[in-house]
Formats: C-alpha cells, sequence, structure tokens
C-alpha cells in the first residue's frame, strides 16, 4: 500500500487548441489546498518533455481527485511518484491518462542521484 504522504508529480500536456482547458485546469488546482505546487506553464519542450506542459505535486492521497479532474478535462497527463529513481518515476511507475508522449529519458538522473534540480515544491522531498 501507498504511503499516502508520498509525494506524487502530475504533467498536464497540452497542444495550442487545448491549452484553454489547460489554463482552466491549472486555475483549480491552484485553487485547491490539497494541491502542494502548480508550476508554470511551459509552452514548449522542457525536457524529458517534449511539448507544452506544466506540473502538480501533490501527495499520494490525493492521486484519486488528481485523476478524476484530469480525466475530465481530456488532456493528457503522466501522473507519477516521487522516488529515488527518476527514470522508473517517469516510465515503470508511471500512469498515463490519453495517449503518452515518447519523452526524452536521456535527461533523467540515475538512480539515487539528483543533479540539484528540486523535484518536489520547491525543494527535493
Amino acid at each position: 500500500m501507498t504511503n499516502p504522504d508520498a509525494p506524487y508529480h502530475a504533467h498536464i500536456y497540452y497542444d495550442p487548441a487545448e491549452r484553454p482547458a489547460a489554463v482552466a485546469l491549472r486555475d483549480a488546482f491552484g485553487a485547491d489546498p490539497a494541491i502542494l505546487f502548480v508550476g508554470a506553464l511551459t509552452d514548449g519542450p522542457a525536457a524529458p518533455h517534449p511539448i507544452a506542459q506544466y506540473e502538480v505535486h501533490f501527495l499520494a492521497s490525493h492521486r484519486p481527485a488528481v485523476l478524476a479532474a484530469i480525466e475530465a478535462t481530456g488532456l493528457r497527463a503522466l501522473v507519477h511518484p516521487l522516488t529515488e529513481d527518476d527514470l522508473a518515476d517517469h516510465t515503470s511507475l508511471a500512469h498515463w491518462i490519453g495517449e503518452p508522449v515518447e519523452l526524452d529519458v536521456t535527461v533523467l538522473d540515475p538512480p539515487g542521484v539528483n543533479q540539484g534540480i528540486p523535484r518536489f515544491g520547491i525543494s527535493d522531498f
């Protein structure tokens, strides 16, 4: 069973036509006290993500509500835990909503290594 306090990410993907839906969902997440961090919209690639996206951070206990909110929009998303294995987080441990996006996994940290980039809120977990 997953620890309810385990850290999670969701990457919400959008194309130009989907941007209004992505903004509306981002605004809804920003008003939800269970969402710990809502990132800025990135209208282009941000490795390992090859298309426009933004991320939200939350705890495992809020995962069902986050999944439901994303699914209701029809947007694509990658939802994953934050462990000490960045590659597994984005691949074998990940849950896709909608059509998966091919990620550039060559830029992900190897297991047990963080190249200094905060992965949960404003600091690493």
